[in-house]
């Protein structure tokens, strides 16, 4: 009965969610700079017919709306990851050197491995991740108490400059800051079905490995000699999502660069609806951030129409004021 109490309205909220996140996707295919109806988007989903506006839709909306989708699930769910793993509020790929480090990375094979295909690229900007993280735990471990929420963000802060830093230089001495940029703008725009293929069935696989995990999650998230005491193999779950957090920080700069604050705010708003449960957060945090960024990326082709004002700035706008709120109030103020 117990069980029932607290599956029964997370189902409702859920079926909500989902309806919210289609909602936007519809809004995603009909909106933009070109006349779409809703037929039109209708028969260039389900039938075979031809047209402009049927090319359109599947050819460029259709491709960046799935990149939103998975890119926004990704970076919301990493972030929800982060926060649990570290008990820290303020964790995000963004801020942490996992997007830095897939960047920095990035730039160094677009100059040594011209030729590179995407898989190449985006294994790169795996590693790349990964080395960013561990630059970031390491210098916030120099000293005794290290992992606080502020040092760990001063640590994130100061090894992403530096990250982006080397991006910038490798980009000016090889001169292919244009290719650098054109990879890190942080959209879809340019996103083909080629690029999808590959991406997609890796950030898949880090969300459901982290929906395994979500249990053994949330008694991390609360105490970790409480997690041991349950006989939970810390040591090994802290490391197979700290994989699953590279997977999908890196994943999600190789599609469409530098996104910050998504894995933030999402978590946050997410736990107001769901409480501290992770088997409820994660796949929340999934549909919310996939909903997120298509919100924003269909606001950026549509507030400027026929221009395209970039999501990264969309995403900052609305980010910037949220982490500043919970930097002031400790964290708490949306938990």
């Amino acid at each position: 009965m117990k069980k029932t109490q607290h599956s029964s309205p997370f189902i409702y909220k859920l079926l909500a969610g989902i309806l919210v996140f289609l909602s936007m996707f519809a809004a995603a295919m009909v909106l933009g700079a070109a006349d779409i109806t809703v037929k039109d988007a209708w028969l260039a989903l389900t039938s075979s017919a031809s047209g402009d506006k049927i090319s359109i839709i599947r050819d460029i909306r259709l491709p960046r709306g799935i990149a939103a989708i998975v890119v926004g699930a990704a970076l919301a769910v990493s972030g929800a990851i982060m926060q649990g793993m570290t008990r820290n509020p303020l964790a995000d790929p963004g801020l942490l050197g996992l997007t830095a480090g897939a960047n920095a990375a990035l730039a160094i094979t677009i100059a040594f491995i011209p030729s590179a295909n995407y898989f190449v690229t985006m294994v790169a900007c795996f590693i790349g991740a990964a080395i960013g993280a561990i630059l970031v735990f390491g210098v916030s471990a120099m000293k005794k108490g290290g992992f606080s929420p502020l040092r760990i963000v001063l640590a994130g802060a100061a090894i992403s400059a530096f990250l982006y830093a080397v991006a910038e230089g490798v980009g000016l001495y090889f001169q292919i800051s244009k290719d650098v940029s054109m990879w890190t703008a942080g959209g879809m725009i340019g996103t083909t079905w080629g690029q999808l293929n590959v991406i997609i069935p890796f950030i898949v696989i880090g969300i459901l490995i982290s929906f395994f995990l979500s249990r053994q999650l949330t008694i991390l998230s609360l105490n970790e000699e409480v997690a041991i005491g349950l006989g939970q193999k810390i040591t090994q779950i802290k490391a197979v999502l700290f994989v699953v957090i590279i997977i999908l920080a890196g994943a999600s700069v190789a599609l469409v660069g530098n996104m910050a604050f998504i894995g933030l705010m999402i978590p946050h708003i997410v736990r107001v609806l769901v409480g501290t449960d992770y088997r409820f957060i994660l796949p929340m945090s999934a549909i919310a951030g996939a909903t997120f960024m298509l919100f924003a990326d269909t606001l950026g082709r549509t507030i400027h129409s026929p221009y395209e004002t970039p999501v990264v700035a969309i995403v900052s706008i609305l980010g910037l004021p949220f982490f500043l709120i919970i930097v002031r109030k400790g964290g708490k103020a949306f938990t």
